[in-house]
């Protein structure tokens, strides 16, 4: 007879470490799963651990699976600890519940349980059914914390918005000639190029373009390739810019309107560039809305968005933002024509402006690293 714990209830001989661990290992998933979830399993026998893993890339073997295997005969009668509740379907692989039945496992503890339509509880169903006890909720908040990306573009369509800027203390990108490099130092710039080899785009708008030609590229290359986004509603992003002449080495996605010059959209497209045609706006929050629905469509989960100070301020007037990433350098520039971090039309009182939870301070280099989530309610 199958042994049932109710969802909300951890026994107590569960131990928060394991799970703690699990998370831990999880992570060393990230920008290589993507659109999977990062999930991290560990296989408990007499308080020890016998096996552990992580979900590695996206159609490899999943968390529990490597778990288990390491763990071999061990896992016999063992506790499983899981970031999420384990797979119940065929996918890219067979069903994780088969793995864990077939290992006989004696207990399997969860973090929480997957939205993913063929999942959505019956994993843990199917192992209850079958006589395995199963305990969900153990660390939830850190887990769910963990999938949030995955989850938000299961529940909205869209992909996690990373906001990314480097600013001085009085919160300047740059002199009033446009001058900004550079604000941060050597350690700080090479965390943000990290961030941009996990993520599945780096978006700025044309007048960073023509301001500072960048290449937005992560150097060293990460675990993804992501592509490049302009906004350019009419089309002049330079033939001869540099994210126009590497665009056959790295996807370059210019996103423009309808009426743009169709000769020069033929321009761009010979040279290897996606011209995407957006639908006529009466405000940019419909714009982001149509491209973040779009980019979602295409399975991205995160996107980072990295400027200028107008694209950053209608991505947060469009409320459009889920994460901050802030590079704060020791220095002030000053000058009311020095452009600030957030431009668009700004919070009319306090009472609605954006706050950030969870926020971490982190020294790097001479600079400070500034993490934070917009809290908002799930559905």
């Amino acid at each position: 007879m199958a042994r049932l714990v109710p969802h909300n209830v951890i026994m107590d001989d569960v131990h928060p470490d394991f799970m703690r661990h699990a998370l831990s290992l999880a992570r060393c998933g990230e920008g290589a799963v993507e659109p999977n979830p990062m999930v991290g399993a560990v296989v408990v026998r007499s308080g020890q651990i016998v096996g552990e893993g992580w979900h590695e890339r996206f159609g490899g073997p999943h968390a529990e699976v490597i778990a288990l295997e390491r763990a071999g005969p061990l896992a016999q009668g063992a506790d499983l600890y899981v970031t999420l509740e384990p797979c119940c379907h065929h996918g890219k692989t067979p069903p994780c519940t088969d793995a864990v039945l077939r290992s006989g496992a004696g207990r399997v503890i969860i973090g929480h349980l997957d939205p993913f339509p063929e999942v959505a509880g019956q994993g843990a169903a199917r192992l209850r059914q079958a006589g395995v006890p199963v305990i969900v909720g153990c660390l939830e908040a850190e887990a769910r914390f963990l999938t949030a990306p995955y989850r938000k573009r299961l529940r909205t369509g869209q992909p996690w918005v990373i906001a990314k800027w480097a600013m001085t203390l009085d919160g300047k990108l740059a002199t009033a000639s446009g001058d900004s490099r550079w604000i941060t130092g050597p350690e700080a710039r090479a965390q943000a190029h990290r961030l941009r080899g996990r993520v599945d785009g780096i978006l700025v708008g044309i007048g960073t373009v023509l301001q500072d030609d960048p290449l937005l590229t992560a150097r060293p290359p990460g675990p993804r390739l992501a592509a490049r986004i302009v906004l350019d509603h009419h089309l002049r992003i330079p033939l001869e810019s540099q994210l126009v002449r590497s665009a056959t080495e790295v996807p370059l996605w210019v996103m423009h309107r309808a009426s743009a010059s169709p000769e020069r959209r033929a321009a761009l497209e010979a040279r290897g560039v996606r011209c995407i045609a957006c639908p006529e706006a009466t405000a940019p929050a419909q714009e982001i809305a149509w491209l973040l629905t779009h980019l979602g469509q295409q399975s991205w989960t995160n996107l980072m968005v990295e400027g200028g100070s107008q694209v950053l301020g209608s991505f947060l007037a469009a409320g459009a933002i889920d994460e901050v990433e802030v590079y704060l350098a020791p220095m002030m520039i000053g000058g009311a024509a020095a452009p600030s971090a957030i431009g668009g039309p700004g919070a009319a009182a306090l009472q609605d402006a954006l706050t950030l939870a969870a926020l971490e301070a982190t020294p790097i280099g001479k600079d400070w690293c500034l993490r934070g989530r917009v809290q908002r309610p799930e559905s």
